[in-house]
C-alpha cells in the first residue's frame, strides 16, 4: 500500500504567542509544521523546540505582506516538506487605538493591508496545493472586537471585520473542493507582546469575562486544532469564539 502523503500545516507569525503554541499543538497531532515568522532566530528556536518534543517542524522566514516572499516560502515548503494541506492565518501586525476623528483612510487601509491582504497573499499560493491534494484545512485567527466592539480601535476593527467576509466568501466557493474555511475569535489572551499590559488593566478585562478567567494559548491552540482535524472535514464557514463569554454580555 502507497505510503500516506505528508500532512504540512503552514501557521504564519509562529515566532512567538500564540502563532508558536498552534504550531506545537499542531505537531502533537501529527502534522509537519510549516513555523512561519520574520525574525530568524526566535523562529528557528520554535521549530527546534517541536522537534526536540517529537514532533516535525521547520523554519520559514517570510513577510506574509511581501508577495513574492510569499511565493518562494511555499515553494520552499512544496519542495522540501510537500504541499501545505493546513493553513493557520495568525500574523498579526500593529493594532493602533484610534478614534472616529483620529482615523483616516491611510490608517485604516494599514490595518486591511495586513489583515486582509496578506491572507489573500498567502491563501492564493497555498490553494493549488489544496486543489491538488482534494483536500484541505484553512483557519483565520481573527479577534473578539468583530462581536464585542470597543471604543478608540476603529482601524482594527474594521480590518479584522472583514477578515471574517473574507474567510466567509472563501468558505462558499472553496467548499465544493474539499477545502473548509474557519474562523477562531480569541479575547485577551495574554502573551509575550502584553508583557507591558498592566496587572491594573488586565483584571479589568477579567472581571468582563463570565467564566472569571483570561484565555491561554492553549485555549487558542485546541480551538485550531479541532479545526484542522478530521472531525472538522463537515464545518465550513464558522466562527468560534474563544472567549470565556464575554461575547455574550
Amino acid at each position: 500500500m502507497a505510503d500516506e502523503p505528508p500532512h504540512i500545516a503552514l501557521v504564519t507569525g509562529a515566532s512567538r504567542g500564540l502563532g508558536a503554541a498552534i504550531a506545537h499543538r499542531l505537531a502533537v497531532d501529527g502534522w509537519t509544521v510549516a513555523v512561519n515568522g520574520i525574525v530568524a532566530d526566535e523562529t528557528t528556536a520554535v521549530a527546534h523546540s517541536i522537534v526536540d518534543a517529537g514532533g516535525s517542524a521547520a523554519p520559514f522566514i517570510a513577510d506574509v505582506t511581501d508577495e513574492a516572499a510569499v511565493t518562494a516560502m511555499v515553494d520552499d515548503i512544496t519542495s522540501t516538506l510537500g504541499p501545505v494541506t493546513c493553513l493557520v492565518l495568525n500574523a498579526t501586525g500593529p493594532q493602533p487605538d484610534g478614534d472616529v476623528d483620529g482615523t483616516g483612510w491611510p490608517e485604516t487601509l494599514d490595518e486591511l493591508d495586513f489583515f486582509v491582504r496578506s491572507p489573500l497573499i498567502v491563501g492564493t499560493a497555498v490553494l493549488p496545493g489544496m486543489r491538488a491534494a482534494g483536500h484541505g484545512r484553512i483557519v483565520h485567527i481573527d479577534s473578539e472586537v468583530v462581536s464585542k466592539t470597543p471604543a478608540n480601535r476603529v482601524a482594527y476593527t474594521t480590518a479584522k471585520a472583514a477578515q471574517v467576509g473574507l474567510a466567509r466568501s472563501w468558505a462558499v466557493e472553496l467548499a465544493p473542493e474539499g477545502i473548509t474555511v474557519n474562523s477562531v475569535a480569541p479575547g485577551f489572551v495574554p502573551v509575550e507582546r502584553h508583557d507591558n499590559v498592566a496587572e491594573v488593566h488586565r483584571e479589568a478585562y477579567r472581571s468582563t469575562v463570565p467564566m472569571g478567567a483570561m484565555g491561554t494559548a492553549a485555549d487558542v491552540a485546541a480551538a485550531v486544532a479541532f479545526f484542522a482535524s478530521d472531525e472538522a472535514r463537515f464545518i465550513t464557514g464558522q466562527r468560534l469564539l474563544v472567549d470565556g463569554g464575554r461575547s455574550l454580555g
